[in-house]
Formats: C-alpha cells, sequence, structure tokens
C-alpha cells in the first residue's frame, strides 16, 4: 500500500480526519501513527473514520440514552449518583473550575458509569480516594429496558478502540507498539454522556452547555450527533473552531495527562460546548468515553522528551491524584 492510499483529509485546517481502515497492516499503522502524531502536535483532536465499531450499536447506545434523558425528572432522580454511586446528575457540574474559572453551571444533565463499577465492593475500595469516581458503583436505570445492555457492550467496544489508538499512539511516538499496554490492564476509564436539555430561557451571562476545560486523562473518544453543533477547541489564544460531525466517525482529542506523558509535545486543548442561538430550542447529546490509565500509574515525561522546554511545567503525579483533584473542582 502506498502512502497516497491513506485517506487523511483535512476539513478546517486544524482537526484532521484519518481513515484507520488500514490499521491491520504494518505500513498502514505506520502512516497512519504518522497522521496521528501530526495532528496532535497541533491541535491535539483528529476525526476518525473507518474505526470498525459497529453502527448498530451506535444506534442503540444512543437512542437507548436519549429515551432515559426524556423520562419524567422522577424517574431519571431514581438513578441519582450518590457517595460511593455513579449515575444521573441533573447538573454535569462547571468544567471551567477545573482550570480555576468561576462560570454558571454548565447548562447539561449527565449519565456517568465506569468499566470498574461492576467490580465487587472489596476490588473497588483498592482503585483510590474518594473523589476517584471509578471506585463507584454503577446503578443502572429500569427503563429503557436496554439500556444497561447497549452502555456495557458500548463501553467494551470503546476500551478495546481507545487500546488500539493507544497503540498507534505509542507507533507515533517512536516507542515500541505495547508500550502502554500495561499502563491500563486494570483502567478505570467511564463513559460520561452529557445531555443538553433545550434552552427555553436565556443563559446567563457566561454561560454555556461546557464551559472551557481540557480533558484529565489519556484520550477520549466523542461520539456527537451527526446535525447538531456545538463542539469548538481553541486554536490560538482565543480562535474558537467549530468541530464538524461527520456522520459515522468519532472525535478523539488527548487529555493532560497525555501532554504529560510527551513533555508537552503533544497538546491537551481547551475546547467547549457552545449554545444554540436564540429561539432554538432543541435537545443535543454527546457520548464521550474517557480512557484513563491504571489508577496508580505514576505519570512523568517519557524519557526521549525529558529535555523538552516544556517539561519543567509538568510534575510527576499518579492518575488518581491528578483526577481526583479536577473532579474535586468541577464539583466543590
Amino acid at each position: 500500500m502506498s502512502s497516497d492510499q491513506l485517506t487523511v483529509t483535512v476539513t478546517d485546517g486544524f482537526v484532521p480526519v484519518i481513515d484507520l481502515s488500514f490499521r491491520d497492516s504494518t505500513e498502514g499503522r505506520t502512516l497512519i501513527a504518522e497522521s496521528i502524531g501530526n495532528a496532535l502536535e497541533s491541535s491535539g483532536f483528529f476525526i476518525i473514520v473507518g474505526h470498525g465499531v459497529s453502527s448498530e450499536l451506535v444506534g442503540r447506545m444512543f437512542t437507548a440514552t436519549n429515551a432515559f434523558f426524556k423520562l419524567p425528572q422522577e424517574e431519571k432522580d431514581l438513578v441519582a449518583s450518590r457517595p460511593g454511586v455513579s449515575g444521573y446528575r441533573r447538573a454535569g457540574g462547571t468544567l471551567a473550575r477545573s482550570l480555576d474559572q468561576e462560570t454558571p453551571p454548565d447548562l447539561c444533565e449527565t449519565f456517568a458509569a465506569h468499566v470498574t463499577g461492576e467490580l465487587s465492593d472489596e476490588e473497588r475500595t483498592q482503585l483510590g480516594d474518594e473523589w476517584a469516581s471509578w471506585t463507584h458503583k454503577n446503578i443502572w436505570p429500569k427503563s429503557p429496558t436496554d439500556f444497561q445492555d447497549a452502555w456495557q457492550e458500548y463501553m467494551a467496544a470503546m476500551g478495546d478502540l481507545a487500546a488500539d489508538l493507544m497503540r498507534l499512539f505509542a507507533l507515533a511516538l517512536g516507542l515500541n507498539e505495547n508500550f502502554f499496554d500495561d499502563k491500563f490492564d486494570h483502567h478505570g476509564s467511564s463513559v460520561a454522556v452529557n445531555y443538553y436539555p433545550p434552552q427555553v430561557e436565556p443563559p446567563l451571562p457566561g454561560q454555556l452547555r461546557r464551559g472551557p476545560h481540557t480533558d484529565f486523562g489519556s484520550l477520549t473518544i466523542l461520539y456527537q450527533e451527526d446535525d447538531r453543533g456545538g463542539l469548538q477547541v481553541l486554536q490560538g489564544k482565543d480562535n474558537w473552531r467549530d468541530v464538524s460531525a461527520i456522520p459515522g466517525s468519532f472525535v478523539v482529542n488527548i487529555g493532560d495527562l497525555m501532554a504529560l506523558w510527551t513533555g508537552g509535545r503533544w497538546v491537551s486543548t481547551m475546547h467547549r460546548v457552545t449554545n444554540p442561538q436564540r429561539g432554538d430550542t432543541s435537545s443535543r447529546l454527546t457520548i464521550p468515553f474517557f480512557y484513563l490509565p491504571n489508577h496508580d500509574a505514576s505519570i512523568e515525561p517519557l524519557r526521549p522528551f525529558r529535555d523538552s522546554p516544556a517539561v519543567e511545567r509538568f510534575d510527576t503525579v499518579t492518575v488518581s491524584e491528578w483526577v481526583s483533584r479536577k473532579v474535586q473542582k468541577i464539583f466543590s
């Protein structure tokens, strides 16, 4: 396969679209890894097609989740998050606080579940402190009846895709393809869906569906509705760029821990979700999967990047310490 057979297009000059359907060959993986590395040095974001995740599974996940959020409030509250339990939240917190920025609360509801949420109580107590949400038990709604099955299948599919993306990341960094495998062999990843209800009243000044923030972990895989916009990525100091919703695609971006691992060579980029135009009372649903390393993994710049001028900005930290610190700020 020659390099011109690999589909790497650019939709807006900032966020490329990368076709993963060539990743079964050595040459294909090399070319894809190179394209990923270029994207993560510039915007920290790229869009993937040819990823192999079943459209039928994505459709079931979206349909069941959207139906849940349309239930009466009292039914959703039956599976509300509480100490030690992950589930539904009427308010998704204030993401800008994770960067010590004060804004009004984000205009969204959330539902979260973790791959570790089905472990025994004893196993979960070994996974970190009280602010680390991967220590929580999952709680599932009874309606829609296929909600739990769809979510668990989706989390498994996203875990497989994320693991292979990390292998491509390793290739892009000039490392052994399996370098990151043992950093994720008991990962605490999650799906944390954002439901943006219709805005029937004007937002407060500075209030958005999701305020400006960076993600916390290694990578995020996001499904967004094809006919709904709102996701924006910051280019430079003040240029917010729309990220296209391409049918059948996922948006991938790295988080703070991946930027730390690369000593700042790859960027964890600020992004936000804007409000609809006044008079648009449609809702919106996005489904992010957050791929987190093992809770006790120590994160520090990898040896090839320790001489980077940016390294002095990073402290060695465990995954549990970093994520717990961020979550506490959001919901404090």
